[in-house]
């Protein structure tokens, strides 16, 4: 298993961010409450191998502040951001959550996991566009830490 020192399994954090994507994308297109979106995911058998913590804190995360998180990402973006396809949208939104305002997460840790989930689940050329966003979010909230510093 893979686990940081901290003693966080990564393995569950990831599945943790691929329920966390669909958990988004439902919550986008049923503009329903989180606490229904959490309930409703919280019960389905994958979840008892993800970390159910970090998952529920990327989605109270999304919720809590998504026009910043959607201000955040404007500069990058070629369209408004509710015009962008629904899983890239949720996607770009979860990093974003990662990379502002959980400095805790390694912004190429939050990169790649938000690449291989668009990749999974996203359109064919979906990781690219979510890649070159999300790199450059990751200059302006994270420059220090993207310059090694």
């Amino acid at each position: 298993m893979s686990q940081r020192p901290e003693g966080i399994d990564l393995a569950a954090r990831s599945r943790a961010r691929r329920r966390a994507l669909q958990a988004v994308y439902a919550w986008q297109l049923s503009g329903s409450r989180m606490d229904a979106v959490i309930e409703q995911f919280r019960h389905e058998q994958d979840m008892e191998v993800a970390d159910l913590e970090y998952f529920e804190d990327l989605l109270r995360g999304v919720e809590h502040h998504v026009e910043a998180i959607d201000e955040s990402l404007k500069p990058y973006v070629d369209r408004e951001v509710g015009q962008i396809d629904p899983i890239e949208r949720a996607a770009l939104r979860l990093a974003a959550y990662e990379l502002k305002y959980r400095p805790d997460v390694p912004y190429r840790v939050v990169i790649n996991e938000a690449i291989e989930v668009t990749k999974r689940f996203g359109a064919d050329h979906g990781h690219s566009y979510v890649n070159g966003v999300l790199d450059k979010l990751a200059g302006a909230l994270r420059g220090a830490e993207k310059r090694g510093g």
